[in-house]
């Protein structure tokens, strides 16, 4: 793990011992190598809320990894879901 987020492994050592704290850039590195959120690691499951935005999260986490012309496709289809469900509550609310 030391290797992949590229420290020494005595300074991973003492991250895992609690006798040090990574710098953001280094748990940022972290958590791109153990492919999980920031918050996952920080927060106890109650604190981060209901584990469907925890997926949702992630998913948003895997897209920004994608390449431009794809998260450009997957923006679109936000986008137009997005409006779908303002155009359902508006005539919704008007009827």
């Amino acid at each position: 793990m030391a290797d992949k987020i590229g420290i020494h492994v005595s300074q991973y050592k003492r991250y895992e011992a609690g006798a040090s704290q990574p710098t953001l850039e280094v748990f940022r590195k972290i958590t791109l190598a153990l492919n999980v959120s920031a918050d996952s690691l920080l927060f106890d499951d109650e604190e981060r809320g209901p584990g469907e935005d925890q997926n949702l999260r992630l998913q948003f986490e895997a897209v920004s990894q994608l390449e431009p012309k794809e998260r450009a496709i997957v923006m679109e289809l936000i986008d137009g879901m997005l409006l779908k469900h303002d155009a359902k509550r508006w005539m919704q609310a008007r009827s």
